[in-house]
């Protein structure tokens, strides 16, 4: 039994955007793809095993669980922990060959422990903040956490990472000061323990490549979108990413009601005119929203047509009037493509004021979810 609402998800689209991130990084550079938040709303072990099709040997979660769930679903290749472990997480990491980032020594210190009982050495990737004023240590706590780190003989630096704050920026300063300030902190630990550099996510690789290191860590831009939005998608020449999301609904009701009606909950919109409406079964609880009330649009019929009145939990509803046709059952685009016309989750952003991230995850993990035109 299906719901009326659907989230459909391309796997050729998700491939070909891997392939452009792996031409605009360089073929000798790692891609570590970002596959956390349920895989930006995408499906954390379907999109892995498309990434893992197209090449890929890296994968990036935020907690352990996650990286669990992968490895019990066949997920191979290296998995990052990007939120680093706790110690009830410890066996876990062992057990199931994952590789955690650490700015906590105490955290070093167990994993050493745990991993010289067994006879075995685990690698880490040292998280070092380079002014994000995150997770990660400062550059002054670097040398004092490494003098503790050489005294533990079952682990060792596989990685040395960090984040951009304003990557998404094309001409920020912040940016390149931040790369500086990351390059002279590797330039010392490399100095006493090697490991792959990364830092760059997807604005470092599309508007900052000097920055790509070993590897990068892209994430919406696997699944399609620009970092910064339409600004991104408009500026953009040669390949470009490709949406793998689209949402549809579908019209449960048409009725037609005189001028001065009003429409849904504190009656916010009162029709000008008679008017004929679609009641379209989609609303907050489906990741629609609210803030959409009277802002957003849909496709219906391959037309545009605008969310009158308040979106409701479970419904909303569009003025169709004038829409010919329009019956009970024709399909509802919310976000993807009907014809010539297409929404995307960067126009739902801009409505609302937040950013596709946002709007693929709330969409993504609130619906039924299918993956489109083959088997994974």
């Amino acid at each position: 039994m299906h719901s009326y609402n659907r989230v459909t998800v391309d796997p050729r689209a998700l491939r070909q955007n891997f392939r452009i991130i792996q031409q605009r990084a360089g073929a000798g550079v790692k891609i570590l793809a970002m596959v956390k938040a349920d895989g930006y709303g995408h499906g954390m072990i379907e999109a892995a095993r498309v990434f893992a099709s197209a090449g890929c040997r890296v994968f990036g979660v935020a907690e352990t669980r996650e990286a669990v769930r992968m490895r019990e679903a066949g997920i191979e290749g290296e998995i990052l922990i990007m939120l680093g472990i706790s110690r009830e997480h410890v066996d876990l990491v062992l057990r199931h060959d994952l590789s955690p980032l650490v700015c906590r020594i105490e955290t070093v210190e167990q994993l050493s422990d745990a991993a010289a009982r067994l006879g075995r050495k685990v690698g880490v990737h040292l998280k070092v903040d380079s002014g994000m004023s995150r997770f990660g240590l400062l550059p002054d706590q670097v040398d004092p956490f490494l003098d503790r780190m050489s005294t533990l003989p079952a682990v060792y630096i596989a990685g040395i990472v960090s984040h951009f704050s304003q990557a998404d920026d094309p001409d920020s300063d912040n940016t390149r000061e931040s790369y500086a300030r990351y390059a002279a902190m590797c330039d010392r630990i490399n100095g006493r323990s090697p490991g792959i550099r990364h830092i760059a996510n997807s604005g470092g690789i599309f508007y900052f490549p000097a920055t790509c290191g070993d590897m990068v860590r892209p994430g919406i831009s696997l699944y399609g979108y620009y970092p910064d939005g339409k600004a991104g998608a408009g500026r953009a020449r040669g390949d470009r990413l490709i949406p793998a999301m689209t949402f549809t609904s579908q019209v449960l009701q048409v009725k037609t009601v005189p001028a001065g009606t009003g429409v849904s909950y504190g009656h916010t919109y009162i029709t000008p005119r008679q008017a004929r409406l679609a009641i379209i079964p989609v609303g907050y609880e489906d990741g629609y929203f609210r803030s959409l009330s009277n802002r957003g649009e849909v496709l219906i019929r391959g037309c545009r047509a605008p969310i009158r009145g308040r979106v409701c939990m479970n419904i909303c509803i569009a003025d169709i009037t004038d829409i010919q046709g329009v019956t009970a059952g024709d399909e509802v685009v919310l976000m993807g493509r009907q014809g010539r016309e297409s929404i995307t989750a960067d126009e739902i952003a801009d409505w609302v004021g937040t950013i596709s991230y946002e709007v693929l995850c709330l969409i993504g993990n609130n619906n039924e979810r299918i993956y489109i035109n083959e088997d994974i």
